[in-house]
Formats: C-alpha cells, structure tokens, sequence
C-alpha cells in the first residue's frame, strides 16, 4: 500500500466515527418516539458501529507505520485485530438485544408515532447503504481489513434495518404487537451471523492465510514470464498480512551463473509481481541446479 492509499484509509476510518455517531442518534431517537424493541435492537447495532469505528482508526494508523527493529515485517497484522475486536462487539450488541426483547414478548405493547419512528430510522438506512458501499469498495482496493470488516458490518446494519422496517409495518397493519419484540430477537439472530463471519475471516488473516487462487495464478504468471535465464522456481508461497502481501520461492539457475546475472533475474521477477501487486514483500532464495527442488514448481516460459 503505498503512502497515498494509506491516507485514504486513513481518512476513511476517521469519517466513519461522527458518521456513525450520527446514525446511531438517528436511530435511538427513532425508538424514542416509537418505544419499538425492533427499533431499539436497530440502534444497538449502530452504537457497535461507533466503537469499531474508533477502533478501526486507531488500528489502521498504528497498521501504517514502517517496520522497526521489533517488527521487522511490518505492523500490518493490527488491521485484524481491530476486525475481531467488531466481531466480539457486534456479539455483545446481539445479547443485548435479545435480553431487551424477551420480557417485551411476554407483554407486548403498541407503538407511539411509527410513521415519524420508521421515516427516521430509513433516512438512516439510506445513509448506512451508501456508507458501507464506500468502505467495501476501499476495503477492497486497498486490501484493508479493518474497513472491509466495517463495511461488511454496516451493510448487514442495513439489511436489519430493511428488515425491521418491513416487520414493523407488518405489525402496525395486523395490530399484532408482539411482532415488534419477536422481530427484534430475530434480528439479534441475523447479527450473531454476521459476527461469526466478521471473526473468522480476521482469525484467517491472522493464521497467515494464502493470497487467492485466482491471485497466486497472476503471481506464477508474472514469474514465469520474466524468469528467463533461469532453470524454474519451486516451493512458492504467499500469505496475505492485511494490506501486504509476502510472496516467497526459490529459484533454480545454472551452476556456472555469475551471481550479478541471477540478480538482475530476480529484479525482472520482482518489477513484474509488483506490477501485480504493488508493494509486494518478495524473497527470492537462488540455488544452483542440482539442488533437490520440493514442493510446487512453476516453469519459466523460456523453459
């Protein structure tokens, strides 16, 4: 990621905080006037968004330093940790509701203004919608998880509020109000998901996981289309850390290769991945032929 891409996330994390702050206002005064449970559960949820939001700006400015003498590789693993930080909230927030909603069912009651209660809470929904678009979009392209992780969990904040719209209505035109309560634990259901999904895809990237099928392809490609002069690579690796990538292989030459000629080889190989993927981390190991080679080998188009 380059210095540009990190003040754009930067700058992204940080208008996530009085944005959500925002809609989480929206939200709690759209159960205040209203008295819904679904409403309340809606605005839960936000108040999770307010936390990660400051979360996710602390740890992608702590994300962006350069690497130290006690983390030589970088600090890009903080992104994560803010990511399972939201999942553990967005779990909270779902017991939270359910501990509210239960002994509503057992006494439901009608609700105060819910025209007034549903037209803020969808002018919030409108908001959330747009937000979370821009978060998975920057997330995506500049390979963030802490606002990928955010956007995904604001745009699961806007299918609940679909939902609870869609229910709350449902309950005005039946007069049934237990709807409103039931509605809330079904909601609570819903974030409890998307919890579990926000947590494991960040204990992932914790556990070193590969770049993507389709990605290490582009890698090979780029390796075996700049590696002339080499016998092949082997043992090629990846792992994703965030925003960086670490690419690692070892590459087979001649025996007689002066060592200034495999060199300029593996600054072909490197230009070329980094034309993939900018700011990759790449370790090249040359090893003379004859080495034993292991693992997954890519042929170089020259051979």
């Amino acid at each position: 990621m380059t210095a540009s891409d990190n003040r754009s996330v930067q700058r992204l994390a940080f208008w996530g905080i009085p944005l959500s702050l925002g809609v989480m206002g929206l939200k709690m005064f759209a159960w205040w006037v209203t008295g819904s449970v679904a409403l309340l559960s809606d605005g839960l949820e936000s108040s999770v968004n307010v936390i990660a939001a400051v979360i996710a700006y602390a740890m992608i400015g702590y994300a962006a330093k350069p690497a130290d003498a006690g983390h030589p590789f970088g600090h890009h693993k903080a992104e994560y940790f803010s990511a399972v930080i939201e999942g553990v909230l967005i779990v909270v927030a779902a017991l939270l509701i359910i501990w509210e909603a239960v002994p509503e069912m057992m006494a439901p009651v009608l609700l105060n203004a819910p025209a007034l209660g549903l037209a803020i809470n969808f002018v919030a929904g409108i908001i959330n919608a747009i937000w979370a678009y821009l978060l998975i979009r920057a997330g995506t392209r500049h390979r963030s998880p802490a606002l990928s992780a955010d956007g995904h969990h604001i745009l699961s904040d806007v299918v609940t509020s679909v939902g609870v719209l869609a229910g709350l209505l449902l309950a005005i035109a039946t007069g049934y109000a237990v709807l409103d309560p039931l509605l809330a634990v079904i909601v609570a259901g819903n974030i409890l998901f998307q919890g579990w999904k926000v947590i494991s895809r960040s204990v992932d990237g914790l556990m070193d996981r590969a770049v993507p099928a389709e990605e290490e392809e582009a890698i090979k490609q780029a390796i075996a289309a700049n590696a002339g002069g080499s016998l092949g690579v082997h043992d090629l690796k990846t792992r994703q850390a965030g925003p960086a990538i670490f690419v690692d292989f070892h590459m087979v030459v001649p025996e007689a290769m002066p060592v200034g000629d495999a060199h300029d080889i593996c600054d072909r190989i490197e230009d070329a991945i980094r034309v993939v993927h900018p700011g990759a981390r790449i370790a090249i190991h040359v090893e003379p032929e004859g080495e034993k080679a292991h693992g997954v080998r890519v042929k170089t188009r020259a051979g």
